[in-house]
């Protein structure tokens, strides 16, 4: 467990790194799109439903982990204000042999969806895993799909950030 813990510490700065400089933007100078106003809870209700709605689009059968959203700060902006979200995850296939298709759907089925894919291809770990970033503009969320093929099980692995939002008039960012 202590492992999972390191690797995912060490995933998600490279996940932001990738997903906010991606083409998910408004015309704000530090490239992160208002995603609206909403407390911390709603908007992580609004990711898990958007999760959801890309595990529909995998077409196969497998299970999910039970990875719950979480909260953190949007870069230069009042803490106490402006927030995102980010909703790590993971597709294990019923058959190894189904991941490659679980991939190639979502490759496909994505842009039907209202989903900019910017990014495909081999990333740069040791594995040379495949690697798909789409960006719903009109969510404001940003999804990052790698196919992790060489692990044990194989597996998809969905990293999702959204863009900032502001908590209403009176409200306070929750943390969790």
């Amino acid at each position: 467990m202590n492992t999972r813990m390191r690797a995912f510490a060490l995933a998600v700065p490279l996940a932001l790194t990738v997903l906010t400089g991606c083409g998910m933007t408004d015309d704000k100078s530090d490239g992160i799109p208002f995603a609206g106003t909403s407390t911390s809870l709603d908007a992580a209700d609004t990711m898990e439903k958007v999760s959801s709605g890309i595990y529909d689009l995998v077409g196969v059968k497998g299970k999910t982990s039970e990875n719950s959203p979480g909260v953190m700060d949007c870069s230069g902006k009042d803490t106490n204000t402006y927030f995102r979200i980010f909703h790590p995850w993971a597709f294990t296939p019923a058959s190894a042999s189904d991941l490659d298709k679980a991939m190639e759907r979502l490759r496909a089925e994505l842009p039907k969806h209202g989903w900019k894919i910017v990014e495909y291809g081999p990333n740069t770990s040791k594995n040379k895993n495949v690697t798909l970033t789409a960006d719903n503009d009109k969510k404001k969320v940003s999804a990052k799909v790698t196919n992790m093929a060489k692990n044990d099980p194989p597996k998809l692995s969905l990293f999702l950030l959204s863009g900032c939002y502001k908590v209403p008039h009176g409200k306070e960012v929750e943390r969790f």
